[in-house]
């Protein structure tokens, strides 16, 4: 503990830390689903019949729009620039950058790729009528479906868990400030 040198008014619960601290918390919500995600519900849909992984999928996405999820998905997006921009008008500079590096690769990365890539995905998925298809319709959507949602994914959680660094490491530059 003695090598630790912190200004005093760096600890102070102020508006701008408190929400720096729900971005952080936010962001680590989302950064935690999709990896998680990627660790566990993609391996265990992938051994699935292809029957079985639509109707997985379709379930899934559609369950998946909630407020639970809404609030922090949407809310990173919210928070990041907010609290970039409390940073920068506290002359809090190298803190900014990294919250600015974060709030643009969450934005582009999480944001637009879930938004541009997996979300157009997971509509044309959801209309796919499973119980009338025939099993090649079947074996064709899987494909058309399953491994470019699963890249976009991938990009989407490397995304959030490097937005995630960036506003630890701004907590850490705070605090050296």
């Amino acid at each position: 503990m003695n090598n630790i040198s912190v200004k005093q008014n760096s600890g102070e619960m102020t508006i701008k830390n408190l929400i720096l601290i729900i971005t952080a918390t936010s962001t680590a919500l989302i950064a935690g689903l999709f990896y998680a995600y990627s660790c566990s519900v993609n391996i265990g849909l992938g051994k699935l019949s292809d029957e079985g992984y639509i109707a997985a999928m379709q379930s899934i996405n559609r369950e998946i729009q909630n407020p639970l999820f809404f609030a922090s998905f949407m809310g990173t997006l919210l928070l990041l620039p907010v609290s970039t921009w409390l940073q920068y008008k506290a002359g809090e500079s190298n803190t900014f950058l990294f919250l600015l590096a974060a709030t643009l690769i969450y934005a582009i990365g999480t944001f637009g790729v879930t938004m541009f890539g997996n979300v157009p995905l997971n509509g044309v998925l959801d209309k796919f009528n499973l119980h009338s298809a025939s099993v090649e319709e079947i074996v064709k959507q899987r494909a058309m479906f399953e491994l470019p949602w699963n890249r976009l994914h991938n990009i989407r959680t490397i995304a959030s868990v490097v937005s995630l660094v960036l506003v630890i490491i701004s907590f850490l530059n705070k605090s050296r400030t």
